[in-house]
């Protein structure tokens, strides 16, 4: 079944939530993890479980995107009908999550479903931000409401909700009888979650897949981050770097693939005051050169550079990022390219950052790409 099934990855969307890091970039092409771009998880995913026919429906600021791809993921063999092609557009790609698809794939052939849904269980109380479901024991959905403002739980009395992931599975010939139907149909706003299948529960058999019902060979299948505010996109990252990170970036049987630069390897050296280069808990990329600096619980992406006696804490870092001597970070996101003047302090005053720079709600400061200081 795997070589028959066609993957179909919605990664569009202006990223509103996430400015200004998606101000030049679409969603699934913001940076992730020290080295990795968003969508880089969910391809990895597709390889993984074995599909090698892979669209990807791009649409906002989508050149980065479109050459990450070309870059990074131009490995499958045409000859044998494998490709990952962009093609524009949707509006969605906002989540980091490991998920081995060839179980699901499975569980909708065993049920012989026209519809197949990926569900997790969250919090009652985020529920709404998600498509609700009802389900019996054999995984049959008896309801769904998109963005319930009052969400019901799994059980009377459970804390949980059960909601859909966004990964769907459809049956080629349901699948266009489905959308043939909507389209003909007077008052539908054509929406998949909204008007399209709340009514194929109540008239086909639509069934889901517990995400982690059947680990397949991810350990730790569970995981699954929203990245799209910038305070969940910045503890994303910060939780890579926890004693034992619930994302394992080191899992041989699971690597995550993406575009690396001919960078060098990344290096401490002494600062002409006498001070050592160091880095503590912290990710540090390739070409990555810190002199005479200190970095601690921070994310460095490749190419960045470390003045003497700077100090990096909680912060994370992009690309050919240069912070000067003496200067200092704390609770920050640089973006691309920017260059920190010598001694200059961010993320001390929120105040005075948020009259220069983006400040989450949680109080992290954002240095858009191309600032000039």
């Amino acid at each position: 079944m795997l070589d028959k099934t066609l993957t179909v990855i919605l990664a569009g969307g202006n990223g509103s939530r996430l400015k200004p890091l998606t101000l030049e970039r679409a969603k699934p092409a913001v940076p992730f993890g020290g080295q990795y771009r968003i969508i880089d998880f969910t391809l990895a995913n597709c390889l993984h479980s074995g599909l090698r026919r892979v669209l990807v429906l791009t649409q906002y600021k989508s050149h980065s995107l479109q050459k990450h791809l070309r870059d990074g993921w131009s490995l499958f063999n045409p000859e044998l009908s494998e490709y990952i092609t962009a093609v524009p557009p949707q509006m969605r790609g906002d989540h980091i999550y490991r998920m081995d698809y060839a179980p699901l794939l499975a569980f909708h052939e065993e049920h012989s479903s026209g519809v197949t849904l990926a569900s997790m269980e969250v919090p009652v109380s985020e529920a709404s931000q998600f498509g609700v479901m009802g389900a019996d024991e054999q995984g049959r959905v008896t309801s769904f409401e998109e963005k319930s403002e009052n969400p019901q739980p799994c059980t009377p009395g459970d804390e949980n909700a059960l909601v859909s992931m966004g990964i769907y599975v459809f049956s080629l010939d349901q699948l266009i009888t489905i959308l043939e139907e909507d389209h003909q149909r007077a008052g539908s706003g054509h929406d998949f979650d909204f008007d399209i299948l709340p009514k194929l529960v109540v008239e086909d058999a639509v069934y889901t897949y517990r995400f982690g019902g059947k680990a397949g060979r991810v350990s730790r299948d569970r995981y699954w981050r929203d990245v799209g505010t910038l305070d969940s996109y910045y503890e994303s990252n910060m939780q890579l770097l926890d004693p034992q990170p619930a994302l394992d970036l080191y899992q041989p049987e699971w690597p995550i693939r993406t575009h690396h630069l001919q960078y060098p390897p990344a290096r401490t050296v002494p600062g002409v005051s006498g001070s050592e280069g160091i880095f503590i808990n912290s990710i540090v990329a390739n070409g990555v050169l810190i002199v005479g600096g200190s970095v601690q619980r921070s994310i460095l992406f490749p190419n960045v550079r470390i003045g003497d006696e700077a100090v990096i804490h909680n912060s994370i870092l992009f690309e050919g990022v240069e912070v000067g001597d003496g200067a200092e970070l704390d609770n920050c996101i640089i973006d691309k390219g920017v260059v920190i003047p010598p001694r200059e302090r961010i993320g001390f005053d929120k105040v005075a950052d948020a009259e220069r720079f983006s400040v989450s709600d949680k109080g992290i400061v954002v240095v858009p790409k191309g600032y000039q200081f």
